[in-house]
Parts: structure tokens; sequence; C-alpha cells
């Protein structure tokens, strides 16, 4: 295989969950030559009926309907019928997605991913229109400017929510348990995202906000590390990484940035079908955290690229991950250019953790789970908030599906009062220092890395205050 036009598949490849070009960095981008097989297979009978379904087209329906059209129809659901995140790349199409490696795009700065026929949230992107305006992750995009997307097809769907910067899009999304429809009116934008944010929360202790893999994120998340501990007198007691509503990226710097933290130990593997689909992603050192305690942040918005990241540190066993069970997109895409300047864009081969656990359509599960209080809130999380229930979603191997966290801390008072104060505390650390009074998640796993008791639910019974282990850094 050969890889014309991107000369680094580790740094080109993209992982994600939709195909919102304008929308989010969400599409894997590994091009490869691709070689003709299995000629001697093709289905001659069912390209008969093909045929024959084409010509009765042209010549009875109702409007006159040109080859194009038709082709590019048979070409989209041929593809679509695969997977979500399979496509069929228009030869515009292709242009867009070209020029979104360097983080500077036009758009709403949200990830999205289609679900029967209407837009599924992954996540608001930080300190972007989408996040200003309360987008949540879940949420479902019902109507865009008034036109209903049911049946119009997710690559139509997001070219509705582009424009020119400055221009308005009303969107109508439905957000469980609530029957009435919210509308929000957002004012479309060219996304600069600064992917890597850093703050001290505490003497000693630090917090680095990633919002999303971008080429130079593993170089940021590094000198954002060394800046930390330069304001702790040169030495980090602990560190949170808060990978929260982060959908992805580029694979590459998913992989440095888990490099940032590891002396050694696999980061990620994937397996597939064909030759070169199998790769294996190690860590060389040296750890930038000189072994200090760490916890990593997750929630239903976290996808791919810091899904890996995640998998990575909690098996080497150099951090502790805690939050919600992660979204679950575990699939590698290949871009494969075709003659016509589109591309196909396939799901070749799946994600797998260091432990051996494929992430498709299962996720990581936290070390220690943070539960809505509310029992609905915490059906409607598992319901709305993971890729597995997606239309058509791909199923893996089922090898740790039975995992479970270790601990559970319930979140206090009434969850979605307290969900909304750490939306707000998410949305302000894009740009100021977190606030822990809102953020109860954040404030528990600052608790934890100091040493302090934390309120550990013990079954369906009363929680009881518990100092939980931190894991040893491997190798040190």
């Amino acid at each position: 295989m050969s890889t014309p036009r991107f000369s680094k598949p580790l740094r080109g490849t993209f992982l994600g969950v939709g195909v919102g070009l304008v929308l989010g960095v969400s599409i894997s981008f590994a091009a490869t030559v691709y070689a003709a097989k299995d000629r001697d297979t093709i289905p001659l009978e069912q390209i008969q009926t093909f045929s024959q379904v084409f010509a009765i087209i042209k010549s009875n329906y109702v409007d006159p309907t040109s080859d194009k059209k038709l082709m590019d129809g048979a070409i989209n659901g041929m593809v679509n019928a695969l997977d979500p995140h399979s496509a069929y790349l228009s030869p515009k199409e292709f242009k867009e997605m070209q020029v979104l490696t360097n983080g500077k795009f036009g758009g709403l700065g949200i990830e999205v991913t289609g679900d029967h026929g209407v837009l599924k949230v992954v996540a608001p992107i930080d300190d972007t229109p989408a996040a200003k305006a309360g987008i949540k992750s879940g949420d479902l995009i019902v109507k865009i400017d008034g036109k209903v997307l049911q049946g119009i097809g997710l690559q139509k769907s997001v070219d509705m929510m582009r424009g020119k910067p400055g221009t308005q899009v009303t969107l109508t999304i439905l957000r469980p348990p609530q029957v009435l429809p919210l509308h929000f009116t957002l004012t479309r934008a060219i996304i600069k995202v600064q992917s890597v944010r850093a703050a001290m929360l505490a003497p000693g202790y630090g917090y680095i906000r990633i919002s999303q893999f971008q080429e130079n994120t593993g170089s940021a998340t590094r000198k954002a590390v060394e800046h930390l501990e330069q304001e702790a007198n040169g030495h980090l007691n602990g560190l949170i990484l808060d990978l929260r509503n982060n959908p992805g990226g580029v694979l590459g710097a998913g992989v440095e940035t888990a490099d940032t933290f590891l002396n050694k130990g696999l980061i990620v593997y994937t397996k597939g079908r064909t030759v070169g689909s199998d790769m294996r992603f190690s860590a060389h050192g040296p750890d930038y955290l000189h072994g200090a305690p760490m916890i990593v942040l997750i929630n239903g918005g976290s996808a791919s690229a810091a899904e890996i990241v995640t998998g990575a540190l909690k098996d080497d066993h150099r951090a502790l991950v805690m939050g919600q069970h992660s979204f679950g997109k575990g699939s590698v895409q290949t871009v494969m250019p075709l003659g016509n300047g589109g591309a196909l864009k396939l799901t070749t081969a799946l994600y797998y953790t260091p432990a051996g656990c494929s992430i498709q359509s299962q996720g990581i599960v936290p070390n220690i789970e943070v539960q809505p209080a509310n029992a609905q809130q915490r059906a409607l999380n598992a319901d709305l908030l993971n890729e597995s229930e997606l239309h058509g979603v791909l199923k893996a191997p089922d090898e740790c599906s039975k995992a479970t966290p270790q601990y559970t801390i319930a979140l206090p008072g009434s969850a979605t009062a307290q969900s909304t104060k750490e939306d707000e505390a998410m949305a302000a650390s894009g740009t100021l220092k977190p606030d822990l009074a809102k953020d109860y998640p954040l404030h528990e796993a600052l608790a934890i890395l100091e040493g302090k008791a934390v309120p550990v639910r013990e079954g369906k019974g009363h929680a009881i205050d518990t100092v939980i282990p931190l894991p040893r850094a491997v190798g040190q």
C-alpha cells in the first residue's frame, strides 16, 4: 500500500464520530490506494436486478431523473447500509474534508452522528457557538431552519448547518426527558480551536483540559505539563486530565498525548481484514509527570481518540478513570480517493486497548463512576450517550463487556441542576480557571488526588466516606 497525498498515516489519521466537516474534526483520514479484489465474485444476478430497477425508474418515474442522481443515490445507499461511519464523499465533500487538518474551520463547533434519521450530538466543542448556546451531548437535532431532517441523510443535514460566517441557523432539538422541543439560534463562525488549556487547581495539583485532538495537541500537552510544573516549583503532586465532551480527532495526537504520561507500554492496536490494517502503537517515554498520580475525567461525550488515550492510561495502570461510560466509537475509517475526485470513507478495522478490550460500541468503563442521583437520568444517559444505540452500529467482540466500575459516587441533589452546573463549569474551563464549586466530578477528583475520603456508594445503600487508592506509574 502507498499513501498518496498523506505521507504520515499516524499523524494524518483522524478519529471521530460524525461527518460534520465544518462542525468538528471528525473524519478518519488515512488515505490509501486500494486494489480491486475478488473481481470474479461480482454478483451478476444482483447487478442485473440493479440494472432492471435503474431502467424502470428512468422510464416510469413521475419526474425525469438524471443518471447522476440515481447512481449517487445507489452508491450512498450501498455505503450507508454498512455502519454509521462509512460514507461516500463527493468531490466537493472530499475537498472540504482535506482543509480541516489545521484546526480552523467554519461552522457551529459541534460533533454529530446520524441516528435513526436525525442528528445526535456527541459533544459541543469548547468555546464555540454550540457550546456557548448550551447545546449538550445527547441532544437530538430534528430540524434545521424549520426543515425536518428525517430522510435527508447525514451529509446533507450537516451541509444545512454550514454557511457564511456571521449568518444564523436555527436548530430544533429534542432533549429527553423534556417533552417540548427546544429552539436554538446560533451564529456561524470560523472555528479556531485551542485544544489544550491548563490551570492549577490547588498548590501542587494541576489540571489539563483537552477539547479535541489536533495535529499539535501532543506537543501542546507536554508544554502544558512543563508549565504547570514550573508553577508548582518544579514538581506536581498530581494531575487531572479532562477529556469530557472530547469527540476525538487525530490518532497521532492521541498516541502522543498518552505517551506524554507513560515510560513504556502498549497504547493501542488495531485489527482488520486487510494487510496493513493491523497496527500497534507503543509508548517510548519519558513520563513528563515523573510518576505523579493522575485522574482522567470522561463522560458520554468522550469518543474515539479520547477513548484511546483513556484506555491506554487505564490499562497501563497509569491513571484512575472517573466519570461516566464513554461513547464507544472504536472503529477505523480509511479514506480511499476515487477516480472522480471524490472518496470512499470505509470502516476497515477496530481499535483495542492494551488489555485487549474493543472500544467499539462498548466504550471505556471508568474505575470510579459518577452517577446522576436520579434513576431516570441514568437510564437516559445510557440510551443517548452511547455508540451502541446508533442504527446499524458495528458490534465488537464482547470479551470485556462485563467490566464494571470499582467505585460509584452519586451526584448530590438534583441531577438536572447538577448537570447544568457541570456544563457551565466546563464551558468556563475553556477560558477560565475551572470552578470546583460547580463541577462536582472535578471537585471529587481533586479530593481523591489529595488522598481525602470521598462518599462512595455501597450497592443501593448509603454512601460511605472512602479513601480511593491511586495506581502506581509503570516503570518508574
